[in-house]
């Protein structure tokens, strides 16, 4: 296995080749890139970025581990808008290849497409709940969703790579038993699961036992801690959760890919040019101190990843 980071926390908006190399010098091995809309595809990825940004990760003895697509309207009560986001991501697929990465990842969906409130809002709101009309047909809306899952993954294994989903509070699969249902209702072996802790352990879930269950379905991880009451993405070693566990649950379930380490809450965090959510704001790119608490984590996880018996790259 191998250690990376996500690009965003780094500098949250493009250009990135300043941040992969940023990133490889730093110590890690991989890094994640993203596309937050279908514009990217056209004003960032373009033929000459693509080979430039793998000339770099070439240069940096670096992995593209993964190439995150935003795909909000993928459960969608209108079939025309769900139709849109699977060719959003089939373009994502062509792009994935096309940056020499193995696997192309989403967020699990909201369902009917519906934004509900930010976990991390919770503890500062004296009511916490989301209105949903009433007559609405979820039972179908599950199964157009799956049905579109499954045109994605297809798409993914035509393209010759996996797809990762990720747990998210609040959409379908944001627990260890959603994404266990939909792995069984899409029945695709292309189809796995990006474990983030810290979206698993604000809903209830310890992640080493997802970890368990989900057996080699893992894909991919993206590592951060938190309180268990809100999403928070700490350093590891900073909130509650157990990573011995985790680490020794990786190692039984002989796990061989990218932990990818993305800390979007901690002090000098990247959040762009505008005021995304979070605490931490006014930083287009990561300061020497953020790079500071990735180096400390990285080598924290690595010690343990030893103990445990993982090999790391």
């Amino acid at each position: 296995m191998r250690f990376g980071a996500s690009i965003w926390p780094w500098k949250w908006h493009k250009p990135y080749d300043g941040a992969i190399k940023r990133i490889g010098r730093a110590g890690f091995r991989a890094t994640e890139l993203i596309a937050w809309d279908d514009d990217s595809f056209t004003d960032y990825y373009t033929d000459q970025t693509v080979r430039e940004l793998r000339q770099i990760l070439d240069d940096e003895g670096m992995l593209l581990s993964q190439f995150v697509v935003k795909t909000p309207e993928l459960a969608s009560p209108d079939p025309a808008r769900r139709a849109a986001a699977v060719d959003l991501f089939k373009r994502g697929v062509e792009k994935t290849v096309a940056l020499g990465s193995p696997i192309i990842n989403t967020t699990v969906h909201y369902p009917f497409g519906i934004s509900f409130p930010r976990l991390m809002d919770r503890p500062h709101m004296q009511t916490f709940s989301q209105e949903v009309p009433s007559g609405l047909d979820w039972a179908q809306n599950y199964e157009d969703y799956i049905s579109a899952l499954r045109e994605c993954a297809q798409a993914a294994q035509d393209g010759g790579i996996r797809y990762s989903l990720e747990p998210h509070p609040f959409r379908y699969g944001a627990n260890t038993e959603g994404l266990l249902r939909i792995l069984d209702a899409v029945d695709s072996p292309t189809l796995g699961v990006n474990v983030d802790p810290s979206h698993l352990f604000a809903v209830g879930d310890l992640p080493h036992i997802t970890v368990y269950r989900l057996g080699d379905r893992v894909l991919h991880c993206h590592f951060s801690d938190n309180d268990g009451e809100t999403n928070v993405h700490w350093r590891p070693g900073m909130g509650k959760i157990e990573w011995r566990h985790v680490m020794r649950a990786l190692a039984d379930t002989g796990f061989d890919g990218v932990v990818s380490l993305e800390f979007e809450d901690i002090p000098g965090v990247a959040r762009g040019y505008v005021d995304e959510h979070g605490a931490y704001h006014g930083n287009a790119e990561a300061t020497g101190g953020f790079e500071d608490e990735y180096q400390t984590a990285l080598a924290y996880l690595t010690g343990l990843a030893n103990e445990v018996g993982l090999n790391v790259d």
